[in-house]
């Protein structure tokens, strides 16, 4: 017997920059349900992206999501009782939701500031091709690269 398929859960577009990429970094923002303060912290990133910048924010935004997202990632895959890392494209849902991750990751181990500052400057650097999300998806790519001979285990 199939399987039900699974519905996917429609995300309004944000009331300020009408981006659902905005909406939905403001979800992955929000921790215990507290989406207005999510909400706060991510209109505070992009005035201050906007301050500092001098550009419009969305597009600092987007060349910051565009650039960590990863093209290839390693998916382990067990043959013969040996487990190999197998290099894989990755679909573009889930490039983007890597992408919102790494760039909070990377904004939440840093210490000193409030959220929207270590926010701004993270997302500021990888718009720039630098920072710590920019080193994971290096990382990322040279695993993959690494594995390559593995690729045809990947069907």
């Amino acid at each position: 017997m199939r399987r039900k398929i699974k519905k996917k859960i429609e995300i309004k577009p944000d009331f300020i920059y009408n981006s659902l990429t905005v909406e939905r970094f403001i979800n992955n923002i929000m921790k215990s349900g507290k989406k207005s303060t999510a909400r706060k912290i991510m209109y505070d990133v992009l005035e201050e992206i906007k301050n500092k910048t001098k550009s419009e924010p969305i597009e600092v935004f987007e060349k910051a999501i565009q650039n960590t997202s990863p093209l290839l990632e390693v998916r382990s895959r067990r043959v013969g009782g040996a487990n190999y890392q197998v290099p894989r494209e990755v679909s573009p849902g889930r490039r983007v939701a890597l992408a919102m991750r790494w760039i909070l990751e990377g904004a939440r181990s840093k210490k000193g500031k409030n959220m929207a500052s270590r926010l701004s400057e993270e997302l500021i650097a990888a718009s720039k091709n630098e920072g710590s999300a920019i080193k994971k998806r290096e990382n990322m790519h040279k695993m993959a690269e690494a594995n390559k001979a593995f690729a045809h285990f990947a069907w």
